[in-house]
């Protein structure tokens, strides 16, 4: 079966189907340890950290979880990759997202069509309805607009407009999108061709920036991307530029304005929460950034214990060498309404942590 029609088979039907999956036995990993749960990060950025809280449900085996969200009333969703290939047959799919109650109980799973491809997730709210979006890698390589359930609205491929695809070996896959304050949004194809895509509300292509490189303004896997509208500050976007180690700083036309290289290491996505900005960071910890972006703290972060992690990367298959309070790759976090924070861990087993803020 060809992509296209695995997708339109997945999309329209395997999704509605899978929505409601039955769910699973759930156990939090501190109950079955009966440990107290590490405190990280200092001051009143302390957090209670409890690793694996967001266990797979029976029907879905965890490969690499790559985003988290939280929907309005709670809800989290957790993506995840499903497999290391394309399924030869729709019957061997996964579900590639898993929605859990407030408390942390699974709900149900959908996305069966993303399998190999589960990246990045968000919640939008337009007019008044909650939506979710999704950039789904290689092999599946689109953004995908659905309801909470999983429904599709729209699927969108690369962009032909700009003509950065029009190469044979020109790749599109995308990894996180953003939202612009006028119901537009913002596309990160940080594993295929390094450009960021600006789309009207109307879900029209509007423009693409960047590139691959290292100079201001070009990219080396733009990961993540988020539109920085904290108090004080004009709205721009910032740009997780992993590869290049740096945040980029644009207007909303895509102008570039600044960047920061000096407090991240190799940043992948973000979240914001008042003055703060959090950016889970590949290599093993999770940075707080406040209102003038200099950091607040570094969760979980031991230089010894990065440099055994980045020790050819090994330690993200033996979950038996992790300890408690450490994390191996934070690929996406968010705050929920309380303030906690959710992790989600490219790893090979997968991992979601619930860090409750007690500081």
């Amino acid at each position: 079966m060809d992509r296209r029609g695995f997708l339109k088979q997945g999309a329209v039907a395997a999704l509605a189907a899978s929505a409601s999956s039955p769910a699973g036995p759930f156990i939090h990993a501190a109950d079955k340890a009966g440990t107290k749960a590490p405190i990280v990060g200092e001051g009143e950025h302390r957090y209670e950290c409890r690793h694996d809280f967001f266990q797979a449900p029976g029907s879905i085996r965890w490969f690499e979880t790559h985003g988290v969200a939280v929907d309005s009333q709670g809800f989290i969703y957790v993506t995840h990759r499903g497999g290391p290939t394309k399924p030869r047959t729709a019957a061997e799919a996964q579900d590639t997202i898993a929605v859990y109650d407030p408390e942390g109980k699974f709900v149900r799973s959908f996305g069966k069509a993303y399998h190999g491809g589960g990246h990045g997730i968000d919640v939008r709210i337009e007019d008044g309805v909650e939506y979710l979006y999704l950039a789904c890698m290689m092999p599946v390589d689109i953004v995908v607009k659905t309801d909470l359930k999983g429904e599709v609205v729209w699927l969108k491929e690369a962009p032909p407009e700009p003509h950065v695809y029009d190469k044979p070996d020109a790749k599109f896959a995308p990894t996180n999108v953003a939202f612009a304050p006028d119901g537009g949004f913002f596309v990160a194809d940080g594993y295929g061709s390094n450009y960021i895509h600006k789309y009207d509300k109307d879900a029209r292509w509007v423009k693409t920036f960047g590139g691959t490189g290292e100079s201001e303004g070009k990219f080396k896997t733009p990961h993540g991307v988020w539109l920085d509208d904290r108090p004080g500050r004009e709205p721009g976007l910032v740009v997780a530029d992993r590869a290049n180690a740096r945040l980029q700083r644009f207007t909303l036309d895509g102008d570039h304005v600044g960047q920061d290289n000096h407090e991240v290491s190799f940043p992948a996505h973000f979240d914001i929460r008042g003055d703060v900005l959090l950016v889970p960071d590949l290599h093993a910890r999770i940075t707080l950034m406040g209102r003038d972006d200099k950091v607040l703290t570094h969760l979980g972060y031991d230089p010894e214990w990065t440099r055994q992690v980045l020790d050819g990367f090994k330690i993200r298959s033996q979950p038996d060498r992790w300890p408690a309070g450490k994390f191996i790759h934070p690929h996406d976090a968010c705050f929920d309404r309380d303030g906690n924070i959710l992790v989600a861990e490219w790893v090979a087993t997968g991992r979601v942590s619930f860090l409750k803020r007690v500081g």
